[in-house]
């Protein structure tokens, strides 16, 4: 995972690759082949055969500078349909390579395959790539690099010596796709994850798991990039190294202001460029993440590590120190790190936040419940568990939304998305049992192309509450305010930061709180938003806008490309 010479290398050992500079063109383009087939893994004292990308879990990581364009072919080897995102990269006027299933398109069959165009515009740092169908994402995962332009250095006064990615996952024991359709057909919570994976490794304390611990081998003196991804599927994550402060200076593929600490929390699709340097005595250190969880639900309460390791002479120890994380229900400590985080807004790296807004969108997150017959299913009492925005559980359609709205297909989606709670009442304070039972729908915001917009998102107290990271397609925006409590529209404004909130594109919706977001809507397309905790995107907590084209081809969705999956 470490990157000797970011100036000079462009790829990554394990995936198929060939690259050229296009001389007609303003930006270098990229081209890669991802083939996706099952491949034995052995974790945890087990081995099972997983859907992964050229034989590599984490899949190999993506590398481009700022502005460049990637052509990525994806065979499917495998056994079902699968897309992939490329999260945290707007695609400018190309939701055709998006990728969430049936949402931009349809899945890539087995026996098939489809090249995306993945083009990168203003993005800079780390962003991520995914499967999105399903729960395959567990498995089908890996970083995206985004160099800054040749003739520019990082923003920060240390350059690093050396970058490594670092990618927080999950592992399972059982099939993900089994587990998955077993709770869909029951109703039931999925079973959690059977061990946290630092680059694909459990580490210690976990079984089977010692001789194969991740390591990171570290010269005294330099300092090194570490760019960090959450894989992880349903847990928000503490990390540290014992004994070192690191220093987070970008988030979501953006600077900020540096943040020295010695652990940050990242949610479920979050991104995070870290400087370390090692400064300590010559050894080893425990490198580690734990969850931060702040619910009754069921989750995975184990740990994951790697091993900092100095090079030289020097006696190992028996027990390398290990990093004191928050403990897991911590929200103080989370909120400590989270508040901390504001844009670099520099004249080198300036951000641009709408001051003014043209529409405000209020929207409720919850989970929900819904009948069964007979009671017969495996959530409480009986009923099935859901989860909705504005009291709406979202229903994926059977072909994908885009076509659907670029070809005027009726009867697939419609457009009433309320762009306030439907019901409004003591979001925070309600009991439990009220407002359980949300509608289910495949509902659609229309937003016209350059519109000033703020989405609200108002957690609940419904269901069982807690945190969470919501996602927005095809946009970085600015993370303006966030507090618990309901949000007041006269009130809540006056607490928010207009001058340099983080220009991001997953945020966490506190625990009973709210937090409040805005961006120009000038990427015509259609976008999906959902929750980044798998499980509550699979009840229905998604919803789409669509931005309208504006009124020049510039400003107008790009045209289909020729070779699109299609539904089956």
């Amino acid at each position: 995972m470490g990157i000797k010479n970011m100036g000079l290398i462009l790829g990554f050992l394990g995936f198929l690759f060939l690259d050229w500079v296009s001389l007609c063109m303003a930006y270098n383009v990229h081209n890669y082949t991802f083939i996706l087939n099952n491949t034995n893994f052995e974790r945890l004292c087990s081995s099972k055969s997983m859907l992964v990308v050229n034989g590599m879990f984490p899949g190999p990581t993506i590398a481009v500078r700022k502005g460049d364009r990637a052509y990525v072919n994806v065979h499917n080897d495998g056994d079902y349909g699968v897309t992939i995102h490329w999260h945290g990269v707007k695609q400018p006027r190309n939701p055709w390579s998006d990728g969430p299933e049936n949402i931009t398109q349809c899945p890539i069959q087995p026996g098939k395959n489809f090249t995306h165009e993945v083009i990168f515009s203003t993005e800079e740092g780390t962003v991520w790539w995914h499967a999105h169908s399903d729960w395959s994402r567990a498995t089908v995962h890996g970083a995206i690099v985004i160099l800054p332009e040749l003739g520019t250095k990082y923003p920060f006064d240390q350059q690093p010596d050396e970058e490594v990615v670092i990618v927080l996952g999950e592992w399972f024991d059982g099939d993900v796709k089994e587990l998955i359709d077993d709770a869909t057909e029951t109703g039931g919570d999925p079973t959690p994850s059977d061990a946290y994976t630092i680059n694909g490794q459990p580490g210690f304390p976990n079984n089977c798991s010692n001789e194969t611990t991740y390591s990171l081998s570290v010269e005294y003196g330099k300092t090194y990039l570490l760019r960090i991804v959450s894989a992880v599927m349903n847990e928000e994550m503490f990390f540290g190294i014992a004994d070192h402060n690191i220093t987070v200076v970008g988030r979501d593929g953006a600077y900020i202001k540096p943040i020295t600490t010695d652990y940050v929390m990242i949610t479920p699709g979050q991104t995070m460029d870290v400087l370390l340097t090692a400064n300590q005595t010559p050894s080893y250190y425990y490198i580690a993440a734990s969850p931060f969880f702040d619910s009754s639900a069921s989750y995975d309460s184990s740990n994951t590590s790697a091993i900092l390791k100095y090079t030289g002479n020097y006696t190992v120890p028996s027990s390398p120190p290990y990093p004191s994380l928050p403990n897991v229900t911590d929200k103080d400590a989370a909120d400590n790190f989270t508040d901390r985080v504001k844009s670099l807004a520099s004249s080198e790296h300036p951000i641009d936040v709408p001051q003014e807004i043209d529409e405000r969108i209020v929207i409720t997150v919850s989970v929900n419940q819904l009948p069964c017959d007979q009671d017969s299913c495996d959530g409480p009492n009986g009923t099935r568990l859901a989860a909705s925005l504005n009291n709406v559980s979202f229903v994926t359609p059977s072909i994908d939304i885009l076509q659907a709205y670029y070809r005027n297909i009726s009867g697939v989606y419609n457009d009433t998305f309320p762009g306030y709670p439907p019901f409004v009442f003591n979001y925070t304070g309600v009991s439990a049992d009220d407002y359980l039972l949300p509608r289910q729908g495949t509902k659609v915001r229309m937003i016209d192309y350059g519109k000033k917009v703020e989405l609200v998102f108002q957690g609940t107290n419904i269901g069982n509450a807690e945190n969470h990271p919501m996602h927005l397609h095809g946009f970085s925006f600015y993370l303006v305010g966030s507090d618990y409590g309901n949000f007041d529209n006269v009130t809540s404004p006056g607490k928010y930061n207009l001058a340099d909130p983080p220009e991001v594109n997953t945020i966490g919706v506190p625990k009973n709180g709210w937090a409040a977001i805005r961006f120009v809507a000038d990427n015509p397309g259609v976008w999906f938003m959902h929750c980044h905790l798998e499980r509550h995107a699979s009840w229905g907590m998604d919803t789409v806008l669509i931005v309208r084209n504006g009124t020049t081809e510039e400003t107008s969705m790009l045209p289909p490309p020729p070779n699109l999956p299609t539904c089956t």
